[in-house]
């Protein structure tokens, strides 16, 4: 018995579906993906990661948005909702696409066990967007954030954090954000592993 055929569909169907879902879904080369929810510590990381920013950005060109903000690659190949996004200067939308941004410069993924595979995988698009300084992924199971940082020669670095005293550098704003600041009430119980 053969593989089920599965149906490609194009950008232009996939913003008509989203415009009427009850529920949000990312695009990635013709696949749509439903998003999960989200678990306690997952949303208190999101929330804590945002209360920081609005108060460090007030009054400045750059602008913190929740997951609510759909992120497109230049191909339009790709339509991403990442749990927090900054975007400095104008921002920038895609015509006659509904909430479609295209200039973040620093995108911000929480890792929990449903989304860990697919928000490292996201990069390989997130990286064809001209505008983007800095990914970064904050786990939601341990202190660990992973910062990738696009360099002047378009390659990019990879930083580890794992120590709840450090402090994760938002390059982008110029924040240097404690991870107690990230990982306020969030308690973890020993394990051997991380990520």
């Amino acid at each position: 018995m053969g593989a089920a055929a599965v149906k490609f569909i194009s950008p232009r169907e996939y913003l008509e579906a989203e415009v009427l879902a009850d529920e949000k879904h990312e695009y990635f080369d013709g696949n749509i993906v439903a998003m999960a929810g989200a678990r306690e510590a997952h949303n208190s990381i999101v929330a804590n990661l945002i209360g920081e920013l609005h108060v460090f950005l007030k009054g400045k060109s750059c602008k913190v948005f929740p997951s609510d903000c759909r992120i497109s690659t230049p191909s339009s190949n790709s339509y991403m909702y990442p749990d927090v996004s900054i975007e400095c200067n104008e921002t920038e939308k895609r015509e006659n696409e509904f909430d479609t941004v295209t200039n973040p410069s620093t995108v911000i993924e929480v890792l929990s066990d449903s989304t860990r595979e697919k928000d490292g995988y996201k990069f390989f698009y997130y990286q064809q967007i001209p505008s983007l300084k800095e990914y970064i992924l904050v786990d939601s199971k341990n202190y660990f954030v992973q910062c990738i940082y696009r360099q002047p020669d378009d390659s990019w670095k990879f930083e580890t954090i794992r120590d709840i005293n450090a402090s994760v550098m938002i390059r982008s704003v110029g924040l240097q954000l404690p991870m107690k600041d990230i990982y306020d009430r969030i308690f973890f119980k020993k394990s051997a592993g991380t990520f």
